[in-house]
């Protein structure tokens, strides 16, 4: 595989933009973004577990339920959740790029992304969509941007990798900041793949590559209502399509992991306020799914994740995370080290403390970038969660987020 510019429109026949229409005060921020295939594509999606979705996720359901589709819009400032006519103006949003691409309603997948329970106009996208529409290009860039709420950062990726001979590429962009809390999907993420691939494969892969990438993401421990990850595939590449589980099918995943995965920790990074990408690395696991629970208790840990931010070499609320995760866990076994670009640190052996320096552990958690390595001594099973550090800012920014 090799990483390459272009994020979502770097596989052939695949066009997007984004726009500021409104939604947002903002003038100088886009709120409407929109991405095309040339063809009809395998489309394949996973969504939030909150009870309460939003109204674009319920449509979105509906018009993926025959595997295929061939655009995505999305809109940012607001959810369109909790909202009467919610699912009036989801299925209005499809109608208006029906109405400017010539692509039928029902093959438009809709999301929306920003204020839950406040009412969503459908006037400002009407008058702005056909500028959307017109402008359709290379503008990866312009539609990550234009679905970003609080973050601070477009996230966007695209790599090039071969199926039976023929190169393929896939792309993707993604928003994510807050409300990131493992339980699937947890965050806005569409992709895109010239590959030839049939639905049932694609979601497939998707199902599965998810339980090790955006279902072990957490910034706060909130799941979001509008949760979404999307991945059409048009074909465009020409390779044999890919139908049953084979060593194409296993490329293929590869590289979708590899999108997904970058886009975990892009979004883990830019977590509202954040100051560093916390990364915990289970191993030696009874199982993966142990591996699995310890990661993510210890990443969604508000004492660890505070502790990260001063710096503070506290391995006891590592162990802390551990103990209370309700896995099959052997205590006295575990083992716990910290490691940055500026170093190691053994702090914790056989589930006891050991003696290290404190200017040394400063030295290596005050880098923007930090692991924590969890050996549990029991198996062969490992597992990798993603986050970032608790600070002051998370705080100011959630506490005025509606203003």
């Amino acid at each position: 595989m090799e990483k390459i510019n272009g994020g979502v429109c770097a596989p052939q026949g695949f066009k997007a933009n984004g726009v500021h229409c409104g939604i947002r005060k903002n003038k100088t921020k886009r709120d409407l973004a929109l991405i095309v295939s040339e063809t009809r594509c395998a489309a394949a999606c996973v969504y939030t577990q909150n009870l309460v979705k939003g109204s674009p996720i319920l449509v979105t359901k509906k018009h993926v339920a025959d595997g295929y589709a061939q655009a995505i819009v999305c809109n940012s400032g607001n959810a369109n959740t909790c909202n009467a006519d919610g699912e009036e103006i989801a299925e209005g949003m499809c109608g208006l790029v029906a109405q400017h691409t010539g692509i039928a309603a029902e093959d438009v997948v809709v999301a929306s992304t920003g204020v839950i329970g406040r009412p969503l106009s459908l006037e400002p996208m009407a008058e702005h969509m056909e500028e959307l529409a017109a402008g359709l290009g290379a503008y990866s860039t312009e539609a990550a941007q234009a679905i970003m709420t609080t973050d601070t950062v477009e996230k966007q990726i695209a790599y090039t990798f071969r199926l039976g001979g023929k190169l393929c590429t896939i792309g993707a962009i993604g928003k994510g900041v807050g409300m990131i809390n493992p339980n699937m999907a947890t965050m806005l993420v569409f992709v895109t793949t010239d590959a030839a691939i049939s639905p049932a494969m694609l979601q497939k892969a998707l199902s599965e590559n998810v339980k090790d990438t955006f279902n072990m993401v957490s910034v706060d421990g909130d799941t979001s209502t509008n949760d979404m990850v999307c991945v059409l595939a048009n074909g465009l590449a020409g390779n044999e399509p890919v139908t049953e589980a084979g060593k194409d099918y296993a490329a293929f995943r590869k590289a979708l992991y590899a999108v997904m995965e970058y886009l975990c920790r892009c979004i883990a990074k830019d977590g509202e306020g954040a100051t560093k990408l916390l990364e915990c690395k289970v191993s030696g696991a009874k199982s993966k799914a142990v591996a699995r629970t310890v990661a993510k208790s210890v990443i969604k840990s508000s004492l660890f994740k505070a502790a990260m931010f001063g710096a503070d070499a506290n391995w006891g609320r590592v162990l802390c995370a551990v103990g209370y995760a309700g896995a099959d866990v052997d205590v006295t076994k575990v083992d716990v080290s910290f490691r940055s670009r500026a170093g190691e640190l053994t702090v914790c052996q056989n589930g006891s403390g050991v003696p290290f320096s404190e200017e040394e552990a400063k030295r290596v958690l005050s880098e923007d970038e930090i692991a924590v390595l969890i050996a549990l001594n029991s198996g062969k099973a490992k597992a990798t969660a993603w986050g970032c550090d608790l600070t002051y800012e998370y705080v100011r920014i959630n506490g005025d987020y509606r203003t």
